[in-house]
């Protein structure tokens, strides 16, 4: 399993594979797909994290099943740009998965997502905060990948 910067994402998978986009948080992990052409990041679900074993095989079965071909995950690096504790455990999160999920992967800086998600949701989707609790996750998935996405297609 290879890490490679976001620029070289789109050669390293194979033609017409989805990238599925994690926000790793430490009680679930949002998911979002990308359409086959690499334009657009949907919200996708969000998997309530339990045991490792179990999480993994929740997300390679979501891999093979919507022909995944790489994956962006979101990498919560600090406002002043130092890698600290989150960062480390979303490292080592990412290299437990590739033991079971065998597709090259890139990170991507996640800094602000959930709260620039949030405020969107408060502002213009006026969503209460039961639902926004619901959907908050895969939200932020899909801004994180939707932010690599643009960044491959100005490359």
């Amino acid at each position: 399993m290879a890490i490679v910067s976001v620029r070289d994402l789109k050669a390293a998978i194979r033609p017409h594979s989805r990238l599925l986009g994690l926000d790793v948080g430490s009680k679930t992990i949002g998911l979002a797909l990308s359409d086959v052409r690499l334009t657009i990041a949907t919200p996708f679900d969000t998997v309530r994290r339990t045991r490792f074993a179990r999480d993994a095989a929740r997300l390679a079965d979501i891999v093979a099943t919507h022909d995944v071909g790489g994956l962006v995950i979101g990498l919560p690096v600090s406002m002043d740009g130092r890698e600290g504790p989150r960062c480390q455990s979303v490292r080592q999160f990412a290299a437990n998965l590739f033991e079971v999920v065998d597709r090259p992967a890139a990170f991507w800086d996640e800094r602000l997502s959930t709260a620039a998600v949030e405020r969107v949701m408060i502002a213009e989707a006026d969503l209460s905060r039961r639902r926004r609790a619901q959907v908050i996750d895969k939200a932020a998935a899909a801004y994180i990948l939707q932010g690599a996405l643009d960044a491959m297609a100005a490359t």
